[in-house]
């Protein structure tokens, strides 16, 4: 009769790897009890507090979590922001500790990943996959700024959005989404995440700048370019002005044309939110303006949305 070799194929050692990452991740990862019919997943972010997908979170009372132990807990809903999709949670009696933290930054294409999630009533899943796309920073349609575009090739369990991306080692690297991309499984990095849950749990939400205009590209003319020296093939048209909003007490006016700010040629509106950032808030900026063929400077001093 044939022995079974006590050595280990290579698929055996990596099947074996990413089952222990799973395992190390599995203590903080929890159940999101925030819709009807179907729980979302979480992580135990730090002391008292639970991160998921905002996306996920459909009420603001009654909510509450499972965890690894079975135990389910009231939470209360610190803040979400849509942009990101990052919603934080307040949770007492947790006798659970912080994960392990990796480094979104030293990712490569092509790595091998897991994301993990928890149902409510089915528990721990994981599925493993590959980090499919790197990029930089980026701006999601709601406006959010997120550090890095990790795009991820893995299927989530349903349910498993706002669990954690985890490497071979058990470390998170960020949360998982959706949400954001309508071909892609995102990953929100931690430097987001902290930066985000930081303010929901100061403020109840997140900062964004805000002008009070409502904008649409349009093509610039040829000719229009060429004599004014633009350099940009489109503008932003307003086509409403809030009364009360910073544009207008700015000196911006229906049907001007948008083209330029703080010397940065904006032809598109997600051009425009990469300068509306939380930090952007209070802030005066030149803005360079179309009106009757003539290009106008005005300032703008940013408001919060």
């Amino acid at each position: 009769m044939e022995s079974i070799s006590e050595n280990h194929t290579p698929l055996e050692t990596v099947s074996r790897d990413f089952a222990d990452a799973v395992a190390r991740v599995a203590p903080v990862v929890l159940a999101i009890n925030a819709r009807r019919h179907l729980s979302s997943s979480g992580v135990y972010w730090r002391q008292g507090v639970v991160v998921t997908a905002a996306h996920t979170v459909r009420r603001t009372e009654n909510i509450s979590v499972v965890t690894p132990r079975g135990e389910t807990l009231p939470a209360t809903l610190a803040g979400a922001d849509a942009g990101t999709d990052i919603a934080a949670l307040r949770v007492e009696g947790a006798a659970l500790s912080a994960p392990l933290f990796g480094d979104p930054g030293r990712l490569r294409v092509g790595e091998l990943i897991a994301a993990v999630g928890r149902g409510a009533r089915r528990g721990l899943n994981a599925t493993m996959g590959i980090i499919g796309v790197l990029s930089g920073a980026w701006h999601s349609w709601g406006g959010g700024t997120i550090d890095q575009f990790i795009g991820l090739n893995v299927a989530l369990y349903p349910g498993a959005a706002g669990g954690p991306l985890v490497d071979a080692r058990g470390r998170v690297l960020g949360i998982n989404t959706g949400a954001l991309s309508r071909t892609t499984v995102l990953a929100i990095p931690l430097s987001t995440v902290d930066r985000v849950v930081d303010q929901l749990l100061q403020k109840g939400r997140t900062s964004r700048g805000y002008l009070g205009l409502g904008m649409h590209p349009v093509p610039l003319p040829a000719y229009l370019k060429e004599s004014l020296g633009l350099t940009a093939d489109s503008g932003l048209i307003v086509v409403s002005v809030d009364p009360e909003g910073p544009g207008r007490k700015g000196g911006v006016l229906l049907g001007d044309v948008i083209v330029a700010v703080e010397e940065k040629t904006v032809g598109s509106v997600r051009d425009l939110q990469a300068c509306l950032d939380s930090e952007s808030v209070g802030k005066t900026i030149p803005v360079s303006i179309l009106r009757a063929g003539a290009r106008v400077e005005v300032k703008l001093t940013i408001g919060e949305r």
